[in-house]
């Protein structure tokens, strides 16, 4: 089968083999045939070593598809059932996952790791990124990395449930709780970025800044949701503008680098909620003195995943959507086939794209 390959990170293009097979299932693993798979920053993360993985490498994380072989203990889905992936599969056992907070799970994210999911045409073994490898014809994941879907969902919007709405939307739904009436600050208006402002309009912001260096990307969010726009030399002025001076009661990080963290913190006011939505680097350090952790008040949030537990949020999601409340066509720039995957790349460096979907069908 067709499968998007690296050797290791540090390269800007992939390898479009057609010479990868699948590994398994097990008996509590499914395999799905992916029909639609998105081309996302995180993808271009592992590219370029920011995000760690091991090698050689099926990329993709994002994506939707249908079950077409179920292990012998598996009973919670069966063949035919269109699902999304989790990137992110939590076991329901571990202590986070009985305190409800599925996410922080790391029983899969391990496995996904360490077990080759693929082979490649000289046998050698290949692991899909995150554990995943959406950019395959198909794949092998536990169960639990299947979430079932309504069969009329289109397979390019149900992709884009798995990651970045799940990330941008629940951002805001679940890390952050945004209350109707309060302002929003949005730092990065790519499309998780876009995906929070999505979120803060339907939690019924008040008011919200979207910022993006990239002028072109004022409009698009704008669309989607934001009252106002800015480059980061600008921010000031609107801060002072839409809260008196007094900053934003949420700052949204969604770019993953540390000055962009201290902006978000900058532009949220005391006793506010910072919250870092972005995937950045381990040597990207953000320094904070002692005296404003404690005296501005202010809630330094992680967003893993938006703090989703997709097997309540999808259903939701979906609702969101079928009410007109989630814009999910307007974040698809393009959709592409396996061949463009690399334009694809390149396109989304220059920031070019919101969301390219990839549809193997």
């Amino acid at each position: 089968m067709r499968a998007a390959v690296i050797q290791g990170p540090g390269v800007k293009e992939v390898e479009l083999r057609d010479d990868a097979t699948t590994v398994g299932p097990d008996p509590a693993e499914v395999k799905v045939k992916i029909k639609a798979t998105g081309v996302c920053h995180s993808d271009l993360s592992i590219l370029n070593g920011t995000l760690p993985n091991n090698y050689p490498a099926v990329l993709g994380h994002e994506a939707a598809g249908e079950i077409i072989e179920v292990g012998e203990h598996v009973t919670n889905v069966a063949v035919g059932d269109h699902v999304v992936v989790s990137w992110t599969p939590s076991c329901g056992l571990c202590p986070d996952c009985v305190a409800g907070r599925p996410f922080l799970c790391l029983k899969y994210i391990i496995e996904g790791y360490t077990k080759p999911r693929f082979r490649l045409g000289d046998d050698a073994p290949a692991y899909g990124m995150a554990g995943c490898g959406t950019w395959a014809e198909e794949m092998v994941v536990p169960w639990e990395a299947c979430i079932k879907v309504p069969d009329d969902v289109p397979y390019e919007y149900a992709a884009l449930l798995g990651c970045g709405i799940s990330t941008g939307v629940g951002a805001v739904f679940n890390t952050a709780q945004v209350r109707p009436g309060t302002t929003v600050a949005v730092v990065g208006c790519g499309g998780v970025g876009l995906s929070v402002i999505q979120g803060a309009k339907a939690a019924g912001a008040a008011a919200i800044l979207a910022i993006d260096p990239l002028e072109s990307k004022h409009a698009i969010a704008e669309k989607f949701g934001a009252t106002h726009t800015a480059t980061p030399d600008q921010v000031d002025e609107l801060k002072n503008l839409l809260t008196g001076g007094q900053g934003f009661d949420y700052g949204f990080e969604v770019v993953g680098k540390s000055v962009t963290i201290r902006a978000a913190w900058q532009l949220t006011r005391r006793g506010g909620d910072v919250i870092v939505v972005g995937a950045g680097a381990v040597d990207d350090n953000v320094q904070f003195n002692a005296f404003e952790l404690l005296f501005d008040g202010k809630n330094l949030r992680s967003s893993l995943y938006g703090s989703s537990d997709l097997r309540r949020d999808v259903p939701r999601f979906v609702a969101l959507w079928r009410s007109g409340k989630l814009d999910l066509e307007s974040l698809i720039t393009r959709r592409i086939r396996f061949e463009e995957l690399n334009d694809a790349i390149a396109t989304l460096e220059r920031g070019e794209a919101i969301r390219q979907i990839v549809l193997f069908d």
